[in-house]
């Protein structure tokens, strides 16, 4: 018996996604929004209600109209317009297994070609500029420590958003050495170490309230869990005045905080391995852009301070690099 599309797509979500990948709920709901996006871009192009939709209408067509319709109509960026793709590919994978005759479709889906695109910059703050944002945090309020002590611990462990967000305090070894444990992409858990002062305040933190060991570290006045979005917001509150614009901008993040982590202890001599199990980094080839943007960054700071032959001859009350504010603070970063 032909199953239908709409068992299909729910065996796909219900049982081949997270029983059968092992994917999280954040991975899940990406895929969900590409599928409902591709089964309402059919709908509409084929005249045909959602409901009776059948797999007939799936064509390898119109999975190319798809993703054209991403970038042109939706206005999407080639890195989205990849995404989809890969989420389609998934989806048609999985058809091509439990519907045999639809292989040939699935076959040429398959083979539509990832759209080549610049990798994006990555930014990071520097060690002023850290400590400048922390010094620029309100020490008074009834959210100031929580909130403090957010951002010293996104610095200290780089943790992705979501992980912070999932943070319970049984998660957190507060007594020496002290860490974290932090449960990442692909439903893997990874310890970080924690600074004296992260355990400080976050000592500080939870001896505010009366606390149990399935509790948020990181809660909202009403007392729920911050989300990945409350947590986004946050961040950017404190850290708008630290945005820099021109040709490559750069936006404070707590994704920005993660690069700064892994910048900084590049600069401080830790070894590429370490950072990729810190961050939790399947592939080091992730890690390594990191100790690229370093040396990339000292390049240029050696290019500005760059000399001539003529050296000697210059009077010493000529010598830019002094005066140079940007550069000062650089040399004073390494």
């Amino acid at each position: 018996m032909t199953l239908s599309l709409g068992a299909l797509v729910q065996s796909f979500f219900t049982d081949h996604l997270p029983i059968q990948k092992g994917l999280r709920l954040g991975s899940i709901c990406s895929y969900r929004d590409t599928i409902r996006l591709f089964l309402c871009f059919v709908s509409e192009r084929s005249g045909r209600r959602i409901a009776i939709l059948a797999l007939d209408d799936l064509t390898f067509e119109r999975s190319l109209e798809f993703l054209k319709y991403l970038e042109q109509e939706r206005g999407n960026s080639v890195c989205t317009r990849n995404q989809r793709r890969a989420a389609l590919n998934t989806f048609f994978a999985y058809l091509a297994v439990r519907v045999p005759e639809m292989l040939a479709v699935c076959q040429r889906v398959a083979a539509i070609p990832v759209k080549r695109t610049s990798l994006p910059d990555t930014h990071f703050l520097g060690r002023e500029e850290v400590t400048a944002l922390f010094r620029s945090l309100p020490r008074k309020g009834r959210l100031a420590l929580r909130d403090r002590t957010l951002l010293l611990f996104l610095y200290n462990t780089g943790a992705r958003v979501q992980e912070v967000a999932d943070l319970r305090i049984e998660h957190l070894e507060l007594k020496p050495p002290a860490k974290a444990h932090l449960h990442g992409k692909g439903d893997k858990w990874r310890i970080c170490p924690l600074w004296d002062e992260t355990v400080n305040h976050l000592k500080a933190l939870l001896a505010q309230r009366s606390v149990s060991p399935s509790d948020p570290v990181f809660r909202t006045p009403q007392n729920r869990p911050l989300t990945r979005f409350g947590i986004y917001k946050l961040v950017r509150r404190h850290g708008a005045s630290f945005d820099t614009r021109g040709p490559k901008p750069r936006r404070v993040s707590p994704h920005l905080f993660r690069h700064t982590a892994a910048c900084h202890l590049l600069e401080a001599g830790v070894e590429i391995n370490v950072i990729r199990s810190w961050l939790g980094h399947v592939n080091l080839d992730t890690t390594n852009r990191y100790a690229e943007l370093t040396l990339r960054a000292k390049a240029e700071a050696l290019r500005a301070c760059e000399v001539g032959s003529d050296i000697s001859a210059a009077p010493r009350n000529q010598v830019a690099w002094k005066d140079d504010k940007t550069l000062l603070a650089w040399l004073n970063s390494l």
